[in-house]
């Protein structure tokens, strides 16, 4: 019986031992104990297997990369595994041009999966049904989006007059520069297009930039500023936060912040503000144009200030895009109500005229999809279908280029229904003269004009919101 009981041990020791062999040679980490843990460089082989797809990585972006419960994170297909897998460690996937092939990169948390910004927005949609509901929502949304931007505090700081600079004349429209101190020690600068013979009831459309080189002072933002002026309008042409001459009180990284959704939208605020007070505007026709970062800005400025008529966002407009910056979601205004998204604030310009501008190479790409039918549907609620439109463009990119500016300036011919007396060689862009960088500072070429009480830096620029009760 001893000997029996020995050979049994023995038995049973061998056993276990061919077993943990079997276990090592498989993977000894795939088990409870250890939460079926898999290295991430070892999960990427295994998807790229089993999607029959390529991941392109950086071995050292995923170096000492643990993965818990690995095996069990993988689901049907690969857009729900790199979900449930990738998007917590922070990682997701980006398609490239050759078929099957994808990279690795940080997780955006300001750009979803298309479909994914569809199905929310179609998830919004079910919240109203009709004209009544949707006023509600919509009455309920600007509310919280001002709180979210705290305009209630900023509301408290006294307005302060705007600096004008000099005027220049040429041949049918003026420039003059400006600068607007926005809240103490802070100044927004840029310059005003209009027409040179000045009548009353005149348009303005307040023209933000995008986040493009050489900022307003391009070539191309001119020929859209002067083009407007002699179409008879007035077009404002502002910088962003940290952009432009606000680089002479911030750092160009500055932009990258909360801070700057804030002054930016708040900036503009207040030169609509200015605007409104001129005796010689034409207060029924008050529209905002920019593209990029100034098109997001553009649809948010609209949905803060029903004072806008018309609204016309440029390679911006996305269900699944939040913007790329930031400057344009750094604040919760996207979490207000329930959640909500770019769209959704666009329709908030309804019954109003609204002009999307899209493109073939970007977030836009696919706006006819699902983004502007449900546009068109909330403008059917007002049985006002037609003053929502869309001009697509999908030979072209990222930009604001003469295509789109001529679909801008159609639109506006229309819907603020301007003089079209010689309006075809007007928006040719032609016998246009571009003004040198220096020209549009308001400052001076070095800055040598910045008011004394200017704030530098960040630092000081949280002093003062906090003195407002608003620390970010």
């Amino acid at each position: 019986m001893h000997m029996l009981r020995k050979k049994i041990k023995f038995v049973c020791a061998v056993c276990l031992f061919f077993v943990s062999l079997v276990v090592k040679g498989q993977d000894s980490l795939l088990n409870y104990e250890h939460k079926f843990k898999q290295p991430l460089e070892k999960v990427l082989e295994m998807m790229q297997v089993r999607y029959q797809v390529k991941i392109k990585y950086d071995p050292r972006n995923v170096k000492d990369i643990m993965v818990d419960y690995a095996p069990w994170k993988f689901r049907a297909d690969l857009v729900g595994t790199e979900i449930n897998l990738l998007y917590p460690l922070g990682f997701k996937l980006q398609e490239e041009a050759k078929p099957d092939t994808y990279k690795l990169k940080s997780y955006e948390y300001n750009r979803w999966k298309p479909q994914e910004g569809w199905d929310f927005l179609n998830l919004l949609s079910k919240k109203y049904t009709d004209q009544a509901s949707w006023e509600k929502r919509k009455y309920q949304l600007r509310a919280a989006v001002r709180q979210a931007m705290y305009w209630d505090k900023l509301k408290s700081i006294p307005d302060q007059p705007i600096r004008l600079g000099k005027v220049r004349r040429y041949a049918d429209y003026q420039v003059q520069n400006f600068a607007l101190e926005i809240i103490p020690g802070v100044y927004i600068n840029g310059s005003i297009y209009s027409p040179l013979k000045q009548k009353k009831n005149i348009p303005v459309v307040l023209s933000p930039d995008g986040h493009w080189p050489q900022q307003r002072y391009r070539s191309d933002a001119q020929k859209r500023f002067i083009t407007l002026a002699r179409l008879g309008c007035m077009a404002v042409s502002y910088d962003l936060f940290a952009w432009g001459e606000s680089l002479l009180q911030f750092a160009g990284s500055d932009h990258r912040s909360s801070e700057a959704m804030l002054m930016q939208t708040w900036g503009a605020e207040r030169i609509l503000d200015y605007v409104m007070s001129l005796p010689q505007v034409d207060r029924s026709r008050v529209g905002i144009s920019g593209g990029s970062g100034g098109g997001s800005h553009s649809i948010l400025m609209a949905a803060l200030d029903d004072r806008f008529t018309l609204v016309a966002p440029v390679v911006a407009m996305s269900s699944y895009f939040f913007g790329g910056c930031p400057c344009e979601s750094g604040l919760p205004v996207h979490f207000v109500c329930g959640g909500t998204n770019n769209v959704e604030l666009a329709a908030m310009t309804a019954p109003k005229p609204q002009l999307i501008i899209s493109d073939g190479q970007d977030w836009t790409k696919e706006t006819a999809i699902n983004d502007f039918p449900y546009l068109q549907h909330i403008y059917g609620y007002y049985g006002q279908q037609n003053q929502v439109q869309h001009a697509h463009f999908p030979d072209e990119g990222h930009d604001f280029g003469y295509n789109k500016r001529q679909a801008l300036y159609t639109f506006l011919l229309d819907h603020f229904h301007l003089d079209q007396a010689n309006a075809a060689d007007i928006i040719a862009e032609t016998g246009i003269q571009i003004e040198p960088e220096e020209l549009l500072y308001s400052f001076g070429k070095e800055g040598e004009n910045l008011p004394k009480n200017a704030i530098r830096g960040m630092e000081q620029l949280k002093v003062v919101l906090k003195s407002y009760q608003i620390e970010l």
